[in-house]
């Protein structure tokens, strides 16, 4: 790779890196090697590590949530919002979102984050819910479940075959809308 990295090179490195080995592999040194650049090219971009921390929440808060919820409002003019994002978030591997969230457990900062997309998710459903028709605290409750739903597909170790999962999903659609 040249030297010539952008920011986002960097975080884009970094989620991977998160992903695959956790928190502890968001040093400039691991990831400059990987990227095959020196660490001048890191402090280029970012004052320090916080710096990078920060831009790799943010970038995460982007892909994890709003792009999802932008893709879904694109794709749900014909069909049901709400299942299109549960088959979506259901059927991904959620590596990114397991080591954001093992990460909160030890930084405030992304504690933070994680709670401010928790917040996010959960608006968004609860919305979905309302505009089927459901009143406003049922849509707020069934959105709980729904995401409790989603938190522990996320953080399970154990997949199960797509049949099954698509079985599960099926019948939460089923579930939140009657």
């Amino acid at each position: 790779m040249s030297d010539q990295l952008s920011a986002m090179d960097w975080v884009d490195q970094g989620l991977k890196a998160l992903a695959s080995r956790g928190f502890t592999a968001l040093k400039a040194e691991p990831l400059a090697k990987a990227l095959r650049v020196s660490r001048g090219s890191f402090y280029w971009h970012f004052a320090d590590i916080a710096a990078f921390h920060a831009a790799i929440l943010s970038r995460w808060h982007e892909v994890a949530a709003e792009q999802i919820i932008a893709n879904v409002e694109a794709a749900s003019r014909d069909e049901n919002p709400l299942a299109l994002l549960l088959r979506r978030v259901f059927g991904e591997r959620l590596m990114l979102e397991r080591a954001v969230r093992t990460w909160a457990s030890v930084d405030p900062a992304a504690r933070t984050a994680v709670q401010a997309i928790d917040r996010r998710r959960l608006n968004y459903v609860e919305g979905l819910l309302a505009q089927s028709g459901l009143p406003a605290e049922i849509a707020r409750t069934r959105a709980q479940i729904l995401y409790w739903a989603f938190l522990g597909f996320a953080l399970s170790d154990q997949p199960l075959p797509k049949a099954r999962q698509q079985a599960v999903v099926d019948e939460l659609v089923r579930m939140s809308a009657s």
